[in-house]
């Protein structure tokens, strides 16, 4: 028989939507799925958002106490959706009570807050995964098979992205995402931790940074009061300079700034055999570049290449099919189900709290160096 997970999701703003979205698709995209999914309860700050996000979700019960769901033993799952500074207590307590735990990133505010949580994950029995799930996009998936492979030779050097547009608007007021006291960061955080992640994913440990951070709008409206104004003290932009434990180097940018962009997460890694680019912009493809490919005659077929990676999933990924072009919320769902499974499997789930606690670990380091102007080593964090 098919075994039952009940989940209880804490924080329904855009994230938790997503993740209640991908539950109810998962017995349409994998035939069969790991388990049976049951939305037991979702908990906001308010009486009536909660009650809202009840009855639009399909849940069966709405609190205002996410203590209410642990207390719940038809729930398995707990999955923390809440902003930043919420993290902690949510996840350590969820730990205690023996819930599965799927995160959205960042792991916490700050590198204290992520030794305290991972301190209590490690003595748990509880399967805690990390919602990185540009990790589950085919393309990023075949490219870390193509580098285990040998693909690229010795690697050399990688350029990160991750660009959005959607603070140029000074008059945007003031949210949790700008206050430095609920999110820790600004655009490192927010955007930081994907790329960050991603790369270590791909190219090994971090070993030093020097960063440079940047706030360009340093007042925005306050929400309620809008003729009144607050100060930002989080960064808008941030550059970082990476040495890498392989002895590879490369740079980060990361902008809520950037005009003219929309999602725009790129990568380029440069090898002595061969080379690899993506963009999430353009996802159905994985670009590669061969040195083995003959120069003659006139360049013969040296050049970067489409691999088509589109949604080709593995088994049992039966919907829509492999061909058809990938969507952002297809890698949502890929990285639940994998989740799922590992809880039904009793597995340890990737990305854990082990790779939170590491992005976390590197934007600290940047977040030091920025203020200090000087490398930082993450061995003297």
């Amino acid at each position: 028989m098919q075994k039952k997970l009940g989940v209880g999701i804490v924080g329904y703003g855009f994230i938790g939507k997503v993740h209640t979205y991908g539950y109810i698709n998962l017995p349409l995209f994998y035939q069969p799925p790991p388990a049976k999914i049951n939305l037991v309860g979702v908990c906001t700050a308010h009486k009536e958002t909660a009650e809202a996000a009840r009855k639009r979700g399909g849940f069966q019960c709405a609190t205002t106490s996410y203590k209410e769901l642990l207390e719940r033993e038809d729930i398995d799952i707990i999955n923390c959706c809440t902003p930043n500074y919420l993290h902690k207590d949510l996840l350590i307590d969820a730990l205690r009570a023996g819930k599965h735990i799927y995160c959205d990133k960042p792991l916490a505010m700050n590198l204290e807050e992520a030794r305290e949580i991972l301190k209590v994950a490690e003595q748990s029995n509880s399967v805690h995964q990390m919602t990185f799930e540009y990790r589950f996009i085919p393309a990023i998936m075949r490219a870390k098979k193509l580098i285990a492979d040998g693909f690229l030779g010795k690697v050399f050097s990688f350029r990160g992205f991750y660009l959005h547009s959607g603070y140029i608007d000074p008059s945007r007021p003031l949210s949790w995402r700008l206050d430095k006291k609920q999110a820790g960061g600004g655009a490192l955080f927010d955007l930081g931790s994907h790329i960050l992640d991603l790369i270590r994913y791909l190219l090994g440990e971090y070993r030093a940074v020097f960063a440079t951070t940047c706030t360009f709008i340093k007042e925005r409206p306050l929400p309620d009061e809008l003729t009144r104004k607050a100060k930002v003290e989080v960064d808008d932009i941030s550059f970082l300079q990476i040495k890498m434990e392989s002895g590879v180097v490369g740079t980060v940018e990361v902008s809520r700034l950037a005009t003219g962009t929309n999602d725009e997460l790129r990568i380029e890694i440069h090898g002595r055999r061969g080379a690899l680019y993506f963009n999430l912009m353009d996802p159905n493809w994985l670009w590669v570049y061969d040195t083995k490919d003959s120069q003659e005659p006139m360049g013969g077929l040296r050049g970067f290449k489409k691999i088509e990676t589109v949604q080709r999933y593995p088994e049992p990924a039966s919907l829509p099919g492999p061909k058809f072009s990938i969507g952002w919320m297809r890698y949502h769902i890929a990285s639940q189900f994998d989740f799922v499974k590992r809880v039904i499997e009793k597995k340890e789930g990737s990305p854990s709290f082990w790779d939170g606690y590491k992005v976390q670990e590197i934007m600290e380091a940047a977040q030091v160096s920025a203020r200090e102007k000087r490398w930082v080593s993450l061995d003297g964090l």
